[in-house]
């Protein structure tokens, strides 16, 4: 038996990628309707009993930290805000260890609202960084793509992080042709000044089913381009990259800089180090994924650790060695991504 994956401690694929980078979506909810993401009148939510309670998120972390190589947990929504249990969970899983006595680094992906309350709170929690989601510094624009007016609340949000100790402050902008892609030097600059890191990530589809055309993304030749007239770009030696998704530049010779993920024309498959868990307790090895795995059945019928472990084991052993985005079997997932967890 000791020679069994599940007991060895490792989430490796078919591809030989070893999964150290655990996403957890806490919940399917959001309080915004970006139009990249989910329509207007959003979504047929999740029922509460279908989501996994605080608990199990907590159990089925520390059985990827404790056994299975996980050594990053980043936690996703929808928005991970709405979770009122957030702090109680981030502490719990930043209490866990990996087997060489490390902890793992605890993250939050968030649209920013609310987080000028709690970031002190998380922070005391053992929440290490933060990424926040902000596409615009136009407050009109900032309504219309996301069908609320909430800009001064995003932007309190960060401060209050930077404020909170959260290191580094990291900002996600997707930028979309003929709505908010004049704004790329714009948002750099505001960056820049206030001390935060910008990746820029181009659209990908993974929202409504019409809202995406390969045609129109914003590629990352055209971001750099765009910046490259305000701004010069160096950029950074791509063997520091490792398996991060951004690429990045120093501006102006630094100390500031900027990412671009590229997840359309320069995708980054063979180097993904990530594997996903739904809300409702299910293991995608893909963000793009046709199948998953449900952890949470078993888990509620009394699976014990070891079942979970070999059920996480085998889903990611037969990860896709590409998401095959712009090829001619490429099929977009089912799930959109508030209900996947970015």
């Amino acid at each position: 038996m000791g020679g069994e994956p599940w007991r060895q401690g490792a989430l490796v694929d078919g591809q030989g990628r070893v999964a150290h980078n655990l996403r957890v979506s806490l919940t399917d909810r959001c309080n915004l309707r970006c139009t990249y993401c989910m329509p207007p009148e959003g979504l047929a939510w999740m029922p509460f009993e279908d989501v996994l309670s605080d608990d199990e998120v907590v159990r089925l972390v520390r059985l990827g930290v404790e056994r299975l190589g996980v050594r990053s947990v980043r936690f996703t929504g929808g928005e991970p805000l709405l979770r009122a249990g957030l702090e109680r969970i981030v502490a719990d899983v930043a209490a866990t260890r990996c087997p060489d006595g490390a902890a793992p680094l605890v993250a939050l992906t968030t649209n920013g609202i609310g987080l000028a309350h709690r970031a002190e709170d998380l922070a005391a929690a053992g929440l290490g960084r933060v990424n926040v989601s902000l596409d615009t510094l136009d407050r009109e624009r900032f309504a219309a793509m996301s069908h609320r007016d909430r800009l001064p609340d995003v932007l309190a949000g960060l401060a209050g992080a930077r404020a909170a100790g959260l290191r580094p402050v990291k900002l996600n902008t997707v930028l979309i042709r003929g709505v908010n892609d004049d704004e790329a030097c714009d948002l750099l600059a505001f960056a820049l000044r206030e001390g935060y890191f910008l990746r820029f990530i181009e659209q990908m589809p993974i929202g409504p089913a019409d809202a995406w055309d390969g045609a129109n993304v914003v590629t990352a030749r055209e971001i750099l381009d765009a910046l490259g007239t305000r701004y010069a770009l160096t950029p950074i030696d791509k063997s520091r990259r490792g398996s991060a998704p951004a690429q990045t530049w120093l501006v102006d010779g630094g100390p500031g800089a900027v990412g671009v993920i590229a997840s359309v024309s320069r995708p980054f498959c063979d180097a993904c180090d990530r594997v996903r868990l739904t809300a409702d307790g299910a293991v995608r090895n893909c963000l793009f994924a046709q199948e998953e795995t449900d952890l949470l059945g078993p888990l509620r019928a009394g699976a014990d650790d070891d079942d979970l472990a070999r059920l996480w084991v085998e889903a990611v052993r037969v990860k896709a060695p590409s998401h095959g985005i712009g090829t001619a079997t490429f099929v977009q997932p089912v799930r959109t991504m508030s209900r996947i967890g970015g």
